[in-house]
């Protein structure tokens, strides 16, 4: 959607400046990006799905873990 609203915007800018070839361009350009949210929109199983994964914070972050790692990978390297 960003792709086509971007090249609406340079349609628009090239019209105002007068461009005649990047206008020309540009629209070959959108028909292109109009017809590949066409094919993602029909496309079966196109609904957005729920799996279901948790958004809260794990009990014991990573980093936790990473930092012992690295202090005893210096204890290692004295």
């Amino acid at each position: 959607m960003e792709i086509r609203d971007s090249l609406l915007d340079r349609i628009a800018e090239a019209e105002k400046e007068g461009w005649l070839g990047e206008i020309e361009g540009l629209h070959v350009s959108l028909a292109d990006a109009e017809s590949r949210i066409d094919q993602i929109d029909s496309a079966p199983g196109s609904v957005a799905i729920n799996l279901g994964m948790s958004r809260k914070a794990p009990a014991h972050p990573a980093q936790k873990e990473g930092a012992g790692s690295l202090r005893q990978s210096r204890d290692d390297q004295q």
